[in-house]
């Protein structure tokens, strides 16, 4: 595999913290409309408890900023929905292909 570019690198650094942001504001209006359901307390907040505990351990959460893990990185992003390949326009042609090839493993 190919390494990632500085300006791709500076780029991805740039930009995951928005993606992040995002993906956690969609999950906080999921865990809100769950905890406005009519379920038991009690399963509420089990379920909850369980899912925060999954939620965090994905990219689009808590991820290590590593150059020599981002395509990984990115791939595993785009697996959680977090962004999509349209969020990657202003990146380079190689990483796409990077991606690309790692999404179709």
């Amino acid at each position: 595999m190919i390494e990632p570019s500085k300006r791709d690198w500076k780029l991805y650094r740039k930009k995951i913290g928005d993606w992040q942001e995002h993906y956690m504001e969609k999950l906080v209006k999921e865990y809100a409309d769950y905890l406005c359901s009519d379920l038991p307390a009690s399963t509420k907040f089990w379920e909850m408890e369980k899912r925060i505990r999954r939620d965090r351990k994905t990219p689009g959460v808590c991820i290590e900023l590593r150059k020599s893990g981002m395509f990984w990185d990115i791939a595993g992003l785009i697996n959680d929905r977090v962004i999509s390949m349209d969020d990657l326009e202003e990146f380079s042609d190689g990483l796409k292909e990077a991606v690309a090839l790692i999404l179709k493993r």
